[in-house]
């Protein structure tokens, strides 16, 4: 596994890959099992591995985490070796931003609801560092996890918009054996904290169980979400939401027989903002 720090090396090296198929896992980095499964995939569908391992502060705001966010680079690479990733790029941010930046890539419609309605900045940061790390890796196909539901939705959509030619798939979400989707901000929760945070999923299990047996009002399945997250006294609900799994836009009565739904949520434990979703055919 080779580990490069700057543009210039990078593409020396991607160079001589020359036109084998490269799947590509962008990360912040303090990976997990859900990581690891994008690369697994990666692995079966290309010849080639490329990830990447980058905070990138411009889709943090001043009131968010960034200066907590977990960072362990030697422990990441041991994980990445093992998983025989071929191609580590791991920029700083003056690599990614120097001194006289001035681009942002920015996606409209469908960065306004859910996230980015608490998080305004946020997508124009993920967008404009998925962008360039696109441009820079040129990868075949790149691996997104479902837990970041709407983000997949923004970058398929620059995808499209700007004519990338690579495919976005889209992976599961991986969780533990309680059902906690796995996320590196895990690490923040108390014990409690970690044991009450289970509540995101059986909440979304109780929606899934109303569609499962016919009802598709989505104020009873939000109603259903909300109610079992209120059973939790440590969470403290920032929004649930039942809306398009395409244009993110939320359903409001009945649901169309032949549409999908994307039930989805963001929860705070103390200080610690989870989000979770589910995706119903």
């Amino acid at each position: 596994m080779k580990i490069v720090t700057t543009i210039a090396e990078f593409r020396q090296v991607r160079r001589g890959y020359g036109f084998e198929s490269v799947g590509f896992v962008p990360t912040m980095g303090y990976l997990h099992e859900g990581h690891l499964e994008l690369i697994r995939r990666a692995r079966t569908e290309n010849e080639r591995v490329v990830a990447s391992i980058f905070v990138n502060p411009k889709q943090f705001s001043p009131t968010e985490d960034l200066s907590r966010y977990p960072r362990d680079l030697d422990r990441d690479f041991h994980m990445l070796a093992g998983e025989n990733v071929d191609l580590v790029f791991v920029p700083s941010n003056e690599v990614m931003y120097p001194p006289d930046y001035q681009t942002t890539v920015s996606v409209s419609r469908v960065t306004q609801a859910l996230e980015g309605l608490r998080r305004p900045t946020h997508f124009d940061g993920v967008t404009t560092v998925v962008a360039k790390l696109f441009n820079i890796v040129q990868p075949s196909r790149a691996y997104f996890g479902q837990k970041d539901a709407q983000q997949s939705v923004v970058i398929r959509q620059m995808v499209r918009d700007l004519n990338f030619d690579l495919e976005i798939v889209v992976c599961p979400t991986v969780r533990e054996s309680d059902g906690l989707a796995m996320s590196s901000r895990n690490k923040y929760l108390t014990e409690d904290e970690r044991k009450g945070a289970t509540v995101l999923y059986k909440a979304l299990q109780s929606a899934k169980s109303i569609w499962d047996g016919g009802t598709r009002n989505s104020g009873i399945l939000r109603a259903a979400m909300m109610e079992t997250l209120s059973e939790e006294l440590l969470a403290r609900v920032d929004y649930i939401s039942a809306a398009d799994p395409v244009t993110l836009e939320e359903w409001h009565g009945e649901i169309p027989r032949d549409s999908g739904l994307l039930l989805s949520m963001a929860v705070f434990f103390g200080q610690t903002r989870l989000i979770d979703n589910l995706l119903l055919e």
